[in-house]
């Protein structure tokens, strides 16, 4: 019976593993947002989370390397509560101006959110000095939403409704570029109204119709 017990109570690895891995997420998204990209250590991290650093450098080699990894799990935390469909791709309902507009509200949803709005702050101004950083965070965390939006536009070249001409990742910019400017240096209030807006000019111009 005491063999039985034993095995019964036997810590479970797996599910403790996890518990320090999401508190260590938690730990570096809060710090960053708190002190910024350069004040944050594996050691403050470690400190944060209640883990001993040697676990932290048991998963990932560097600070940056947890940072990013605990933006892609925030970001996939995002998608999976804005439902399903999101998670991949952008939907194509045929209709190339409302898909784009309600996948750019989520993404006001998510420049508003607490959670994501102090770290990616911080860790964007830190990017712009720190080319590598930079680098790496484009290509982890922004360049899957760009390629989504890029396979949005060849759909709605191959159907008909945008000139075959264009070039989908130069078309992307028209809304997500200026979005990401108002946002990151307060040039103006982001909101549903204004991304909407974005769409409307790019897809159908300024000049006269």
């Amino acid at each position: 019976m005491s063999l039985k017990k034993s095995a019964q109570s036997a810590p479970d690895s797996t599910r403790r593993s996890e518990r320090s891995r999401r508190a260590i997420y938690d730990a570096a998204l809060t710090l960053v947002a708190e002190v910024g990209y350069p004040r944050t250590t594996i050691e403050g991290i470690a400190a944060r989370a209640g883990v001993g650093k040697q676990t932290i450098y048991r998963w990932w080699s560097s600070k940056a390397d947890v940072l990013l990894e605990a933006f892609l799990d925030l970001s996939e935390q995002v998608s999976r509560d804005a439902g399903p469909e999101y998670e991949f791709a952008i939907p194509d309902t045929g209709d190339l101006a409302a898909d784009l507009k309600a996948v750019l509200r989520l993404t006001v949803d998510q420049l508003r959110d607490p959670r994501f709005e102090g770290p990616s702050r911080a860790l964007a101004a830190e990017g712009v000095v720190d080319e590598q950083l930079g680098r790496i965070a484009v290509a982890k965390l922004l360049e899957p939403s760009l390629q989504m939006y890029a396979d949005r536009v060849r759909s709605a070249q191959e159907a008909g409704q945008v000139r075959p001409d264009v070039d989908p990742r130069i078309a992307l910019e028209l809304w997500v570029s200026p979005l990401a400017q108002r946002w990151l240096q307060y040039t103006g209030p982001i909101s549903y109204e204004y991304t909407d807006t974005l769409v409307d000019y790019a897809l159908y111009g300024l000049a006269p119709r």
